[in-house]
């Protein structure tokens, strides 16, 4: 088992099971998410009532923050092998065609999805990586890391901070359009989707997607234009 596993990893279809699973576990992670910062709309006592209450899950059987802590390092994992897989597979695929057709070329669509996942990915993880200094640690944040985390998301997209803003629109809207692509690719990995049923697993895919990017759009934006103080 122990030589199985490196080896199944290795190949092109352990790559592309491993990017299916940690992709789900993600998705998962982002409905959750999505689900907390809407409590925002409840006022700012149930969002720090829910931030806090996060940091003391599995208490007291657990030590405070332990559970969170688990829960942030299998997303820290699940992002690395994600990320590994997918530019593994870029090479395999660049190592296995090294010069291209001169007839045969790629389609439009195609082309478009491949630029898509390459670059949106690397606009993700830069705004991933602002996304925590800003609103988990605050170090980026205009009240600091000392402040509740309503009063954080409030200053962070006020109107006059409307850049922010925009920067975060764009953002979630290319991990919206990542998801779309990577969700109906899962499906094909993963074996669950026919010929007959794609267009059900694609309908899906745009469904998950759409939600999350509302979802995730709704509270800066209605910070921004007020809505929520």
């Amino acid at each position: 088992m122990a030589i199985a596993i490196p080896a199944l990893y290795r190949s092109t279809v352990g790559k592309k099971a491993v990017m299916a699973v940690t992709g789900a576990v993600l998705v998962l992670f982002l409905l959750a998410h999505m689900a907390g910062n809407l409590k925002i709309f409840l006022g700012d006592s149930d969002f720090d009532h829910y931030a806090g209450w996060l940091r003391t899950l599995g208490e007291p059987a657990l030590p405070h923050r332990w559970l969170l802590t688990g829960m942030e390092i299998v997303l820290t994992v699940s992002v690395i092998l994600h990320m590994w897989s997918a530019v593994s597979l870029a090479r395999t695929a660049r190592r296995a065609r090294p010069v291209r057709y001169a007839v045969k070329k790629k389609s439009h669509a195609q082309g478009y999805a491949v630029h898509t996942m390459r670059y949106g990915g690397v606009i993700i993880l830069l705004f991933l990586i602002w996304h925590l200094l800003d609103l988990t640690f605050g170090a980026v944040n205009p009240k600091g890391g000392n402040s509740s985390p309503h009063a954080k998301v409030v200053a962070d997209f006020e109107p006059s901070r409307w850049y922010i803003t925009l920067f975060y629109v764009v953002a979630v809207v290319l991990v919206g359009v990542h998801l779309r692509h990577g969700i109906r690719s899962a499906f094909q990995t993963l074996g669950l989707a026919s010929s007959r049923s794609y267009a059900r697993y694609d309908l899906l895919a745009a469904a998950v997607s759409a939600l999350l990017v509302v979802g995730f759009l709704a509270v800066p934006i209605a910070v921004t234009f007020g809505w929520v103080k």
